[in-house]
């Protein structure tokens, strides 16, 4: 019987990783001045990444 680990876990890691995606994709926005690169950009697609993972994959 396999376990799916502690939830706790992989909330944290979708976390780290939707960040850290939304900086990147933000800074790169930026770099094409199509954006400027804010916290408050960064964490709006951070938020969005996190939803749609958690919706999609976690659930």
């Amino acid at each position: 019987m396999a376990s799916d680990g502690d939830p706790r876990v992989l909330l944290a890691m979708n976390i780290v990783l939707s960040t850290a995606f939304s900086t990147v994709v933000v800074w790169g926005l930026s770099y094409l001045d199509l954006t400027a690169l804010t916290l408050e950009n960064v964490a709006g697609l951070a938020l969005v990444v996190f939803a749609a993972t958690y919706l999609l994959v976690l659930r």
